[in-house]
């Protein structure tokens, strides 16, 4: 995945062993990925597996997480075979493991601890910008010969 788009691979199961697979590339902006979400939906998917890249995994989380059981894949454990070069082989290729059972999904907190943590360290970096804003002023006023005598 892409910061402007995304592939994704449906396993459709034919009779006796015989599986198809169904490829589309979606973007990444919100109407995009709701078109992803009842794609999924169409065909009755019910687990979904992704590679955590960067921080470009989590919108497709958001959306997904609710419909779906998602697994969020490190793509260190899912590109140990060779051969695959584009996110669309990518997919196919998770598509497959997962199909098989052969994937180790990565721990993602539920929502609340998620929601918590993002304020905690949204109040811990207004914290820093208060410290750095405020040793700033002080050093303007030394600078200026203005601040009292500590």
């Amino acid at each position: 995945m892409h910061q402007a788009s995304l592939s994704a691979c449906i396993r459709l199961h034919g009779k006796g062993r015989k599986v198809s697979e169904e490829i589309r590339t979606f973007g990444t902006t919100g109407d995009e990925l709701l078109a992803l979400h009842d794609w999924l939906k169409e065909h009755q998917v019910t687990e979904v597996a992704m590679e955590a890249t960067g921080v470009y995994w989590k919108p497709v989380y958001y959306v997904l997480e609710d419909g779906f059981r998602v697994i969020l894949v490190n793509p260190a454990e899912s590109k140990r075979m060779p051969g695959r070069k584009t996110d669309v082989s990518d997919c196919a290729w998770l598509a497959q493991l997962l199909d098989h059972g052969m994937l180790r999904p990565s721990f993602i907190p539920p929502r609340e601890i998620r929601e918590l943590r993002d304020l905690v360290r949204y109040r811990v970096s207004l914290k820093h910008d208060h410290t750095r804003s405020a040793n700033r002023l002080h050093k303007v006023l030394q600078d200026a010969d203005l601040s009292s005598p500590a």
